[in-house]
């Protein structure tokens, strides 16, 4: 049995975690974060490869998962439909993977309000330093703390997230506050709405306390947003009271002047459905989008995961399934090596093309779905065309794709 420190503990770090622990290590999470992490994000996108991660971590995989929709619609400014396609999956919700993978693990291997501070290695362990002056000491180290990592920021500080030129507004609407005809058209579906150079997504996902019966639901939304680094983007992470938050402005920070604008917008330029969606939802909160790829994920005794490594435009749809996926990869190499930097290198040798390619694919889905908006032009042809390629390539399994090093197309569209 080896001690193993897992520092961030979101679903990348309770993943990896958990499997650890089951393997018979001596396992401790540190989070900074205080109080339960429950409520965060919103929506996620499930595949095969994260029900596998979900089971080998202990957790149990049943209907209580999430809600599962068959098709995807695109509705048209006017709210009618210009394009279907069959597409069957579950989609769960942030909350809902962290309460199943929170519950595997023993509360008293989970602290909090643990800040890395510093980090340092030697040929036979790892010390970490917290800012609240606790000290830990491990063979191995694994940081999932996140696109901002304090980890990485010590041992690869060169590398840094960039901005991708546009933000994303999110948030969930109650199935009960929407009108019939919404319910009728978009609710039960993956929707996307497409205006020129722009790219709304929804889906239905658990309301309150995980409930997933007819009624209880939410629709969750995602509207992709164009926005300036220079002077837009500082402006919406500007809060009502002039503080300005440069890292991503708290949800519930965010100016109603800004929220205002973007309702404003949606009337004008959405499908009535995802408007109403829109006007319905009681604290919009919108995200900047980021690209973030490493060139080293293994240093030592210590590897990155999750959005510490990689973090990909979330077009593609597999972030929480590349954490577990990762989780798997370190765990098996531990299994087989045993806690020790071999271990880490054989993970690296594995995921770390893997995670460019993921990155990779997410900014051609960026790319193409900006261009696909301005090339429309309101042509309707043209429209339903770029409709179907995005139905086809946003957020579906592309594991295959990725096994063939093939997650972005030779030829685009």
């Amino acid at each position: 049995m080896a001690k193993i420190l897992i520092v961030g503990g979101s679903l990348g770090g309770l993943f990896v975690a958990n499997m650890l622990l089951r393997q018979g290590h001596d396992v401790t999470l540190l989070e900074k974060a205080l109080g339960s992490l429950d409520g965060r994000g919103a929506g996620i996108i499930t595949h095969d490869a994260l029900a596998v991660a979900l089971r080998q971590a202990g957790a149990i995989v049943d209907a209580t998962l999430g809600v599962p929709v068959t098709k995807r619609v695109t509705l048209d400014k006017d709210g009618s439909t210009i394009g279907e396609m069959e597409i069957p999956q579950i989609l769960t919700s942030w909350s809902r993977l962290y309460q199943l993978l929170k519950e595997c693990f023993p509360v008293e291997r989970y602290l909090q309000g643990k800040a890395v501070k510093t980090v340092t290695q030697d040929s036979s362990s790892v010390q970490v330093s917290c800012e609240d002056g606790s000290k830990y000491e491990a063979e191995l180290l694994i940081a999932s703390d996140g696109i901002r990592s304090a980890i990485r920021a010590q041992l690869a500080p060169t590398i840094h997230p960039e901005y991708a030129g546009y933000v994303a507004w999110r948030g969930v609407c109650d199935e009960a506050y929407l009108s019939s005809n919404t319910l009728n058209t978009l609710f039960n579906n993956f929707g996307f709405c497409l205006p020129n150079g722009e790219q709304m997504l929804g889906y239905p996902v658990a309301g309150s306390g995980n409930d997933t019966r007819p009624g209880k639901r939410r629709y969750n939304f995602v509207w992709y947003r164009p926005a300036n680094e220079d002077q837009e983007l500082i402006n919406l992470l500007t809060d009502a009271d002039g503080h300005y938050y440069p890292t991503g402005i708290p949800p519930l920070k965010v100016s109603w002047k800004n929220i205002a604008d973007v309702r404003k917008t949606a009337r004008d330029i959405l499908a009535p459905q995802f408007a109403e969606i829109l006007e319905k939802t009681a604290s919009p909160f919108l995200q900047p989008i980021y690209d973030l790829l490493s060139e080293q994920i293994v240093f030592g005794r210590i590897a990155l995961m999750g959005d510490a490594a990689f973090v990909g435009r979330p077009h593609v749809g597999m972030g929480v399934t590349k954490a577990g996926d990762e989780a798997m990869a370190i765990a098996q190499h531990i299994n087989n090596l045993g806690a020790t930097p071999e271990a880490l290198a054989a993970y690296s040798e594995e995921r770390l093309q893997l995670g460019q390619q993921v990155v990779a694919r997410a900014q051609y889905l960026g790319r193409y779905m900006q261009a696909q908006g301005a090339k429309g032009n309101g042509d309707s042809t043209t429209l339903k065309r770029n409709a179907d390629t995005v139905m086809a390539e946003t957020a579906v399994d592309i594991s295959a794709l990725l096994a063939q090093g093939k997650a972005v197309p030779v030829t685009t569209h």
